[in-house]
């Protein structure tokens, strides 16, 4: 059984709240995005026997309560292998234990998803996926350079798609019921975000800058960074795929 709690955090998202999981199985529970304290979550950690504590990834709006319930449950505290570092720093908490593809923690299965960051996983149970900040039920993710690399971020989507879970349990928002067709709009908003990133390259666009104003059809007061960090990640993939040139320091681009 897999439990879902909001947590006021300071985020992007929409509604301000990141979703804490708990995870009952055979082992005891395992505590999944502990993105701070709440009433709620300190109830139900008390009533579990919470033997794991991980994260999907380290961003601050989802590692916020690891330190403390860590040290309320004893639980073991898991990192993804390769990147206990960052995890160190995020929360302030020294891993006990780390993790890579196909490792189990409690009754759940890891599952290698990066791209909304390096470190991002998600975790797999016969209920669903957990599938942090991979996908949301209305809206998008972001996928911003330097950090985000939007290659890895479909891969991890397609590979979502390809398991077919029942349901999805989101970093934010609702549960989702629809797994496949969240995924399907998901990508579906990539390949339209990068048609008109490459139409304003090829109708002259040739600085990041200007290709955020031409490939946004909407006001971006306060979001401006975030889109330019967006359309980065997608000139990136594109330079790969030979879709446009890129000169990563400048800012130039220029098509193909």
């Amino acid at each position: 059984m897999i439990e879902r709690f909001r947590v006021p955090t300071e985020t992007t998202a929409p509604d301000g709240y990141t979703n804490a999981y708990l995870a009952d199985g055979p082992g005891g529970a395992v505590l999944v995005d502990p993105a701070g304290r709440t009433d709620a979550l300190d109830a139900a950690v008390a009533a579990h026997e919470v033997a794991h504590v991980a994260v999907t990834h380290a961003h601050p709006d989802h590692v916020g309560g690891v330190a403390a319930y860590a040290d309320r449950t004893g639980a073991t505290v898991h990192a993804r292998l390769g990147h206990t570092d960052r995890f160190a720093a995020a929360t302030g908490r020294d891993p006990d234990d780390t993790f890579t593809e196909g490792d189990p923690i409690g009754s759940l299965t890891v599952l290698d998803t990066p791209g909304h960051a390096p470190d991002h996983v998600a975790f797999e149970t016969t209920d669903g996926i957990i599938c942090g900040d991979l996908a949301v039920a209305t809206g998008s993710v972001a996928v911003a350079a330097p950090e985000g690399d939007l290659r890895a971020y479909i891969v991890a989507l397609r590979r979502l798609y390809a398991r077919d879970p029942p349901r999805l349990y989101p970093g934010h928002g609702p549960v989702i019921d629809d797994p496949r067709a969240t995924v399907c709009r998901l990508l579906a908003h990539r390949r339209e975000r990068e048609r008109r990133i490459v139409r304003a390259v090829d109708q002259g666009a040739d600085t990041v800058d200007t290709v955020v104003a031409a490939a946004y059809d909407r006001d971006l007061s306060g979001v401006r960074d975030l889109a330019g960090g967006t359309v980065r990640a997608h000139l990136d993939k594109l330079a790969v795929e030979g879709g446009v040139r890129f000169d990563r320091e400048t800012g130039r681009v220029e098509p193909s």
